[in-house]
This record gives C-alpha cells, structure tokens and sequence, in this order.
C-alpha cells in the first residue's frame, strides 16, 4: 500500500491518505459507524483515527449532532481535498504496476439510463476484448448523482449529458475541480404516429420496422435536412414527455416556438413513451440515444428538428485520472465507441478541469 504523507507549511502537522479517507467517508455517510462500515474498520478504529488527526491538527474535525456527527469547517476543507488525494495514489499504484508489467486495474463506472442499453455495453465489449484484466463495476445514475458520485469518490468515470442553456446544469457548479469533457452531440428527434400528417416519408424518417443503425442515420441525414419538422407546427397536439431533465428542455424548446406544450402523460420509461405515441395518445421529443436503446416499433415514425435540437454527451473524471492506467484505457475506450460515425467532441483525455 503506498501512503501519501502531504507535509504542510510551517508548523502545521504531516497529513496521511488514511485519515483524509476517513474524513471523506464520515462526510458522505454522515456518521461515525456507518463511515467504519463502508470503510471496513471497526468503529473504534475510526474514532481514534479522528482522535489522533484532531490532536495532530489541534482543531476538532468533526462535531456531534443529534444521533450523528457532521464535519467541522476544517474537516469539509479535508473531506474537500479528498478525491484529489485519492486519485493521486490511484495514479501512482498504477504506474508502479505498470513498471511491474501488471495491466490489471478497477474502474467504477456511472452513466445515466439510456447509455445502460447503448454506450456502456460497447465500452464494457471493447474493454473486455482488449483489457480483459481490467474490472468495471457499473452505477446507473442521472447525470447529478454520478457527478457527485465522481466527487465523493463512488465512481471514477461518468458518462453524463447536458442541454444548451440547462439552469441546473450539473457540470457547472457541482463539478468544479473534475474534468469533464464533450463526447458528441446527441440530436433530439420527435416521435410521431405512423399516419400523423407530418410523418410524410422523406429522407430523415426512420422506417416502420428499423433495421440496425437506421436511427442514428436518419439523426444524421435529419440534423441536415430542412425539410426536418418545426416544433411550432405541432404547437396543437397532446405531448408525451420523458425524464425530468428531457421534459424541462421540451418546454424551453417549446417556449421558444411560441408555446407551451400540453403534457398529457409523463413517464421516464422510453419504451412507454413509444406505445403511447404508437397508440395515438400523443407525440414526444426523445435523444436519439435513448431511441437508440428500445429501437424502432410498428406504427412510430422518427422525425428530425429544424432547430438542430440536441444535447451533449460528456465524460466526467476527477482531475489527473487520466493517469491512472486502468482508468486511461477505460476513456480511450469510451471515445472510441463514442465517435465513429457519430457527431464527436474532443477526446476526454484533454477536457477542461472546471
């Protein structure tokens, strides 16, 4: 085990890698058992850890409320410089093994729904094929939660989206200090009834029954298309919305046509979303990636936008991961898979540090 000792300016004490992990954990779960608990040490072990790190600093780090405990201003300053640490020794085991000519390596991966039938399957394909050493857990969570999941050190590698001008953007303030870099655009695209008037077969219409492939091709033909469909046209029809994030840009999208869409259904279920347009129920605005996952069905029509409407895939990792071995393969990967044929950003390996 390699044990990072950070020695501070002036008289201030020696800081170890163990105790910072300590603190993270008391932070993120919030009391002193269930950190030993996630940490698999016994509690008293944790409390003399504290103990010990409180007489070294000469400053409580942690303070009792009610039933729990919370983190004292030094202790989130601790907790705060954590991942950091975290991942400098990730970095460092791993160029050892490196030197040793061990490939071996785990990275925690997140990723939010519609990537769990799409883009993570290829990437756990591809790292299975050419980094069969390498182990990959895998967290399905929306885009906030894996951010923070990056953040609290749950996950090393989230693959995240964002709308243009989204109020609640996760990659801005939640994730200063990560990286986070752009994999590709991922177009919006309506979902009609076969039949609906402006289902019209053209070039960047997906066929009843779609073979392989025919989604992404007909987003690509769309996005260039003018003969694609204006949202305003379908200012008088039912809409059936998506998750929450994908609702909140149909209405920006919408109010900048000029109107407000009538949602007569929610449901975070793509597939469900499918049958309620294939049914007549109503018309929706779904990525391409998550029309990607279920697949085209009898009696549903893909159309293309005329705005080009779109969000952005991204790759989040904590600052320098990258050079973690196992974790560089996994991103290597992942812009692999990401932008053949596709609409690609820069690669993750040299995305900006927020």
């Amino acid at each position: 085990m390699i044990i990072l000792m950070i020695h501070l300016l002036g008289d201030s004490p020696d800081l170890d890698a163990q105790a910072l992990q300590v603190v993270s954990a008391v932070h993120d779960h919030g009391s002193i058992t269930a950190a030993a608990a996630s940490l698999g040490y016994s509690q008293p072990a944790v409390s003399q850890q504290l103990k010990r790190l409180e007489q070294r600093l000469g400053l409580a780090v942690v303070e009792r409320v009610g039933r729990g405990v919370r983190l004292t201003e030094a202790g989130l300053v601790l907790a705060r410089h954590a991942v950091t640490v975290a991942t400098a020794l990730d970095a460092a085991q791993g160029e050892i093994a490196e030197l040793k000519g061990l490939r071996a390596g785990l990275v925690r991966l997140a990723a939010f729904p519609s990537a769990s039938a799409t883009l993570v399957p290829s990437l756990l394909a591809r790292m299975k094929q050419q980094h069969a050493q390498i182990s990959i857990t895998y967290l399905e969570a929306e885009p906030p939660e894996a951010v923070a999941a990056v953040r609290e050190n749950r996950a090393d590698l989230a693959i995240t989206f964002s709308y243009p001008g989204d109020r609640v953007d996760p990659h801005r303030k939640s994730a200063q200090g990560l990286r986070v870099a752009t994999l590709r655009r991922d177009e919006m695209m309506l979902v009609l009834p076969v039949g609906h008037p402006l289902a019209g077969a053209t070039r960047n219409t997906v066929p009843a029954i779609a073979p392989p492939g025919a989604i992404a091709r007909a987003r690509d033909t769309g996005a260039r298309d003018a003969r694609g469909i204006d949202l305003g046209d379908l200012a008088d029809e039912n809409w059936v919305a998506g998750c929450p994030r994908c609702r909140g840009h149909l209405l920006e999208l919408c109010d900048r046509r000029g109107f407000a869409p009538r949602i007569f259904y929610e449901t975070d279920n793509v597939a469900a979303v499918f049958g309620l347009v294939e049914a007549g129920i109503g018309v929706a605005l779904l990525p391409a990636l998550a029309i990607d996952s279920v697949g085209a069905r009898p009696g549903v029509v893909i159309r293309a936008t005329t705005g080009r409407d779109h969000r952005t895939l991204h790759a989040v990792t904590a600052a320098g991961a990258e050079r973690v071995p196992a974790l560089a393969a996994a991103l290597r990967a992942l812009v692999a898979i990401s932008s053949p044929g596709k609409t690609a950003g820069a690669a993750p390996l040299s995305g900006p540090t927020l």
